[in-house]
This record gives C-alpha cells, structure tokens and sequence, in this order.
C-alpha cells in the first residue's frame, strides 16, 4: 500500500459511540501517519457533531510528545458522541452539511473511528460526496469493545475489555471463596456487549479448571430460563461452596423481554439502554433460593481501564489507523482496515481491507460453538479465539504520586468559515 503524497487537501479524523482504552492510540497512529506524509490533520469535536457544527481541531498545534501520549491515554482525546445520521432522504441536510465543511477546509479524507453506525455514515458519505461532485474519500476505522463487527477477526478495544473482565472476575473469585463459609453465597458481575456475548464469554478465561470461576456465564445468544439457572446456581452453592456468575447486559427471556428491562431506557442510537442484569439476577437469588449475594457492575470502569490495557489490543489499535491513512492517501473510498487472523498457535494477524457496505448494519454474534452444550460457559474454540487477544502488557507510565500520567490535549479550533447550523 503506497500513499500518494502528491494530492493536497486535509484529513479529518472524528471518534463515534462509546470509547475504549485504546481508541486513542488509533488517532495518535492516525495523526502520526499523516505528519509522515505532511497531510494537515484535523479532528472533529465530538464525532460527527463537530463535523456539522464546523467545531473542527488543528492536530498541528500538539506537540509529537502529546500525540504520542495519547497511546497510553484512555477516553476520546477529541471528544466522542452518540449521534446516528438517518437516511440519506431522511437527514439530507446534515449530510449536505457536512460536505459543506469538507468544502470550507479542503477536507479530502475522513476516517470516522467507531462501530457499525459509524461505517454507516461513513458509506453514506462516500456516495453522497460522488452525488455532489466533491471528491471525499471516507475510511471507516474499526473501534468497539462489543467486538461485534462483522469481517474483522476482532476489533480493537475488545481485547482490553476481555482482559479486564477476565482479571476482574478471577480476583473477584477469590475474594468469594475466601470469605463463602459465612458472607456470600452468589456474586454476579455484569458485562457489557449488547446484544453479543463477546465479553461475556472472555470471562470464561478466568478460570481453567470445572471447579473455577465463573461457574456460570449467561449468553445473550442464549434465551435466559429462570427456573433452570436457579437450579444451577442452586446446584453450584451445594457442590463448590459458592457460585460466581458472569452475565451479558443484553440477555433476554424467550419471549424477546430483557432480563433488566425494567432498569432500561433508550441511547442516542435508539438502541436499548442496557444494564441493570446484575441486581435483578442477585434479587432473584436472593428471593428465591435465601442466599446472600452481591453483584457488580463495572460499566465504564470496562473500557476505560487503560492500566490494565492487552499489548495485543494496542498494536492493532495502533495498526488500523495507520493503515486507514495509507488506504486513504492511496485513493481508496468506503472501505475499512479490518484486522485478520493467519495464525492461532503461535498467534499471528495482518491488516486486511473490507468494503463498508460489507460491514455497516451487521452484527456478528458470538457463535453457538464458542458455548458450551449446557449453555453456562465456553468451549475450547472459544479458547482459542479469545486467548491471544488479552495477552500482553502495556502499561501507562506512572507518575511520583503512583498514578498514570495521562495527557490532556490543547485541542485548539480551527477558525470557522460558514453560518452556524443547527444539530
């Protein structure tokens, strides 16, 4: 993949939807990338909204340090949103728009960092740009901790989320076994993921043996029985002395009905507002079966947890925005680096290219063969999927008050050159 240095223009970098510990590592490769090839690199402000209020940031104005530091940074360096463009025909004005501020600042390349809407904008953008006669050239770049997008092997942020998970839930356990004989009976933590069971099953690599923890993993692939995993836990109490469970966000009744739905509401995205699973788990225990429980829910604590961050997780966060520059220098337009596996033992991947149509609006689920038979935990497949993705360590550097240093960015406006408009 050769760059083609010659064409002038600026980049414009944006960051969508939930950020992850490594998100910030991508738009460090990404401004790094385009200061190699002295391409004027922009980022929006808050995602796409930065984009259609014109709130654009001059990267020129941070020094190498600070954009280096931000591949140890957690957070959204430039700020993220939840924003979700319609239709074409639905929300034309906004995408005219938004071709209007590329116009202004001779934005010739946008890399929109996020998950499956984003590489919905993104697609739509390209066609748009062609319908107006504005030559854009729109990247999408892979970012969220769900792993749930479809063609890549896994997406960047992931392979941190399943570390954490996996080292929260074994420390966890043995806080429990530790103190089972008289305190709690029933600790549930909950995980993110929607409506895949990715994270879910990355706790599962905490425990090695029959015995270990988690006992029990609910799959949102899986309809939850209550009567059965009471049983379970019921059975679990009795044989172990305890029963650590690990449950998904989004799992659901057969009926279609959210196990925490009565803790739900709605996102920007219009997607359902998950979370809640754990304490309605812990008081169907605890109301049931008369055991003391206790559950968690580590919610951002997740994919914000850089100290604890895969090395594995940052090289390929740090591989797709330097990939996604040098897709976009060489002229290519709605297509995404994507990360492919070559190798399970020893573990090897590259960097691949997909065309967005293949990847806006799908979702991959976590597959039936990653669960085990009983449908409480993961199988040796998922073993071999997941297991290369948390190893590594990268730890921040640590300041003399033994916290991380972390970098905040000047993020300097660019002056604007068109009316305000209304988001």
């Amino acid at each position: 993949m050769h760059a083609t240095t010659s064409t002038t223009g600026r980049l414009l970098y944006a960051q969508s939807g939930g950020v992850t510990a490594v998100i910030n590592a991508t738009a460090a490769a990404v401004i790094e990338a385009c200061r190699k090839h002295k391409v004027p690199a922009y980022a929006a402000r808050n995602g796409i909204l930065g984009a259609l209020r014109e709130d654009l940031i001059d990267t020129a104005k941070e020094s190498p340090a600070a954009i280096a530091a931000l591949k140890h940074t957690p957070g959204g360096a430039f700020g993220s949103c939840r924003v979700k463009l319609k239709s074409l025909e639905d929300d034309r004005a906004k995408y005219e728009r938004l071709i209007e501020v590329f116009r202004a600042h001779d934005i010739r390349w946008f890399l929109y960092n996020g998950g499956n809407d984003s590489a919905d904008t993104a697609l739509k953008l390209s066609k748009l740009g062609k319908a107006m006669g504005y030559d854009i050239r729109c990247i999408g770049v892979p970012k969220t901790v769900d792993n749930d997008l479809a063609v890549t092997d896994c997406c960047p942020g992931f392979g941190s989320v399943a570390k954490y998970t996996a080292v929260s839930l074994r420390e966890c356990a043995l806080d429990v076994v530790s103190m089972m004989d008289t305190s709690t009976k029933v600790f549930v933590m909950e995980v993110m993921g929607r409506h895949a069971g990715w994270i879910a099953a990355s706790a599962g690599l905490a425990g090695q043996g029959p015995g270990d923890a988690p006992h029990l993993i609910l799959f949102p692939e899986l309809e939850f029985d209550e009567e059965k995993f009471l049983a379970r836990v019921r059975e679990t109490v009795d044989r172990v002395g305890c029963c650590v469970v690990a449950a998904s966000e989004g799992i659901k009744y057969a009926d279609g009905k959210f196990v925490a739905d009565a803790h739900a509401g709605t996102d920007a995205f219009g997607h359902t507002q998950l979370g809640g699973v754990a304490p309605a788990l812990a008081s169907m225990v605890r109301d049931k079966l008369k055991l003391k429980t206790h559950w968690a829910m580590p919610d951002y604590l997740q994919r914000s947890a850089r100290h604890i961050a895969s090395k594995t997780d940052l090289d390929q966060a740090l591989a797709v925005g330097t990939a996604a520059v040098e897709l976009a220098l060489a002229g290519e337009n709605a297509v995404m680096p994507v990360i492919r596996r070559t190798s399970d033992s020893p573990y090897r991947w590259k960097i691949d290219t997909a065309r967005l149509d293949r990847i806006a609006n799908h979702e991959k689920k976590l597959p039936r063969s990653f669960i085990s038979k009983d449908g409480y935990g993961i199988t040796t497949a998922a073993r071999k999927y997941l297991s290369p993705l948390i190893r590594g360590e990268a730890p921040p550097p640590y300041g003399k008050d033994g916290l991380p240093r972390y970098v905040v960015l000047k993020n300097m406006t660019v002056k604007q050159k068109l009316a305000a408009f209304a988001t």
